[in-house]
Formats: C-alpha cells, sequence, structure tokens
C-alpha cells in the first residue's frame, strides 16, 4: 500500500497520461467541520467502458504490459474505505474518467495527504505538454493553480524552464502554507 495520499494522486494522475489525457483536474478539498478529506482526479482521456472500469479495481488486473498486477487504483479504494470514507470510478470511452475519494479526516487509519508540492512538480515538470488544474482547499481558503493560465502569461516558454519551475515550486509551497495555516493534514 502506497503511505500518502499524495502518492496515489500521482499514480492515478500517470494513468491518466497514459490514457493520453490533454487536461488533468486534481481537486483536494478538507473540510475540517464535516471531518473530511476530498479527493478527485478527473481527465479527458480516452476513457474506459463500464467493465474496463470495474477491472480497474481489481489489484489482478492491468493493461500494462511491464508487470501483472495494476495496485494503484485498488490501494487508493482501499485507502478510503479502510477509514469511513467513500470511493467511486467514473468512465466513458472517449471522455474520461473520474476517480473520487473520500476520508475521514480524523480515522486513525487515514494515512497522511504527503507532500502535494512535490506530486503536482512533478506532473507539470515532467508532462509540460499536458495541461493541469489543480483546485486546494482547506474550509474556506483555497488557490487554484492552471496551467492554461500560465501558458498564456508565458508566451511560448515551456512549463519545464528552469525559471518556470522555480515559480511554480515556490507558488505551490507558498499557497499550500498558507490555506494549510500550519497544519499538515
Amino acid at each position: 500500500m502506497m503511505t500518502e495520499i499524495s502518492l496515489n494522486i500521482l499514480d492515478i494522475a500517470q494513468n491518466s497520461v497514459s490514457a493520453h489525457a490533454t487536461l488533468i483536474e486534481i481537486t483536494v478539498q478538507i473540510d475540517q467541520s464535516l471531518n473530511l478529506l476530498k479527493v478527485e482526479i478527473k481527465d479527458n482521456g480516452c476513457g474506459m467502458t463500464e467493465e474496463e472500469a470495474a477491472k480497474a479495481q481489481d489489484p489482478f488486473y492491468t493493461t500494462r504490459t511491464t508487470r501483472k498486477v495494476g495496485l494503484g487504483i485498488p490501494f487508493f479504494k482501499q485507502a478510503a474505505l479502510s477509514c469511513e470514507g467513500d470511493f467511486h470510478l467514473e468512465s466513458e470511452p472517449g471522455k474520461g474518467t473520474k476517480v473520487y475519494a473520500s476520508f475521514q479526516l480524523t480515522h486513525i487509519d487515514r494515512m497522511p495527504l504527503g507532500d502535494m508540492n512535490s506530486t503536482l512538480y512533478s506532473l507539470i515538470t515532467f508532462h509540460p505538454s499536458i495541461d493541469f488544474v489543480y483546485t486546494y482547499s482547506v474550509d474556506d481558503k483555497n488557490f487554484v493553480l492552471d496551467t492554461r493560465e500560465m501558458r498564456s502569461l508565458l508566451h511560448n516558454v515551456p512549463l519545464n524552464d528552469p525559471e518556470v519551475t522555480v515559480f511554480l515550486k515556490n507558488f505551490l509551497m507558498e499557497n499550500h502554507e498558507e490555506a494549510n495555516e500550519g497544519i499538515y493534514f
């Protein structure tokens, strides 16, 4: 099992990359009053049939040829369900996939959220041609990072340009710190 939710998010976003998505939306919502941590990863990739979506939740099924099991989605599902959360996978061929999981925030078995800064930084810098929209909220504080907006301001400077990556790293760090107000989830 993965040790942080951010690693699950990274794995599922990599599935989106493999499914030829051009837009991947990642939303992390923390609502302390409801005791919930919600995560949604949505893409516009090739999508799956209903049968494939059901199989994707089985750890003994994978479309990869490099290994015989596919553990990302089943681990994410198990992590959510083991702490009184919820899990849904919706997909449609030609339209994309949406993966949703919720976690009881204070449940003893909930793994930490982990390093979302590194997760987003890695996704954006290793896949500079894909657009990402990242929304992070803690109660009433939130921020959005939209690479489409960044591209329009950068005028053909690639997202993995060293100066852009420094900005990206600082932007994520500063905004997470402000939203978290010193609490680590």
